[in-house]
């Protein structure tokens, strides 16, 4: 990455971040860097961050900065996607998985950005395609039984060939981020993100085949609904429905998203946090 010239701004929504600007604005200020924000979200920072369409955003700065949780910052990726521009997760509450770092140490980080002392970490996405429109999605693309419609009723076809049927409340489809996610909770493995594919997983299962599948990037993956009304979500927000008959091609974005790592944790060492696990060493007999 370039000398930062202007870094852009993504603001959980209802999270106080007030804090946290004021440590960019005053950053920023020190090294005569421009910040700016989506036009709905820094009307909280009374003036201190130019206002530009969501659109545009991530062609106008050299890094995107995510206030918030992972919901957060995996809105952040997606605008990032035209530019690949470079995210850096600030967590502000709950444990994020993604984030990098907390409040505290975000003065430090951008100095050490700005200084190009960081690497950047790559991270797939998948691009939903259905009747002409599509969807992105870091975590997850979910396809979600409709109450009293029926259960999802899916076939996976991989290579252009039917594979399996599932019989579902739901069908997940997850990148190796996303392993973590809906896919997760569902019994799903966790899969590193150094890892490029597609994770498939019903969840609550009423079929013969109850296990989940995982294809590499290169495997072309559709999903053909044989019975329901099903909610289509990307990343957790609903982007459509459809029913009996409709066909959705799933295709690996690789590397569609760069999040910044400063080297102070590993995947593993979050993972080890987020969900309680307690690591160990071995004691010589």
């Amino acid at each position: 990455m370039t000398e930062i010239g202007a870094v852009g701004l993504v603001l959980h929504p209802r999270r106080d971040c007030a804090q946290v600007i004021g440590t960019m604005v005053d950053w920023a200020h020190s090294r005569d860097i421009k910040l700016f924000g989506v036009e709905s979200e820094v009307e909280r920072a009374q003036g201190a961050v130019s206002a530009i369409d969501a659109a545009e955003l991530a062609d106008r700065v050299d890094l995107l900065v995510s206030l918030g949780g992972d919901g957060t910052m995996l809105r952040a990726m997606r605008l990032g996607i035209p530019d690949q521009t470079p995210v850096l997760g600030v967590n502000l509450g709950k444990l994020g998985f993604l984030a990098e770092i907390d409040p505290p140490e975000l003065s430090d980080a951008l100095c050490a950005i700005d200084e190009h002392r960081y690497t950047t970490e790559p991270r797939s996405g998948l691009r939903a395609v259905t009747e002409g429109k599509n969807a992105v999605a870091f975590n997850d693309i979910a396809l979600v039984r409709v109450p009293g419609n029926g259960m999802a009723a899916v076939r996976l076809h991989v290579e252009g060939h039917p594979f399996v049927s599932y019989s579902a409340d739901a069908v997940v489809v997850a990148t190796p981020t996303g392993s973590t996610a809906y896919s997760f909770s569902a019994g799903g493995p966790i899969i590193s993100p150094r890892a490029e594919g597609l994770l498939i997983t019903p969840v609550a299962p009423h079929s013969t085949f109850n296990r989940a599948v995982f294809l590499s990037s290169g495997e072309k993956l559709a999903l053909e609904i044989t019975g329901g009304q099903l909610g289509v979500e990307a990343d957790g927000l609903l982007i459509g429905h459809v029913g009996e008959g409709t066909v959705i091609d799933i295709e690996v974005l690789p590397a569609a998203a760069q999040v910044v790592r400063l080297g102070r944790t590993t995947f593993y060492q979050r993972a080890q946090r987020k969900f309680g696990l307690s690591g160990f060493t071995s004691t010589p007999e």
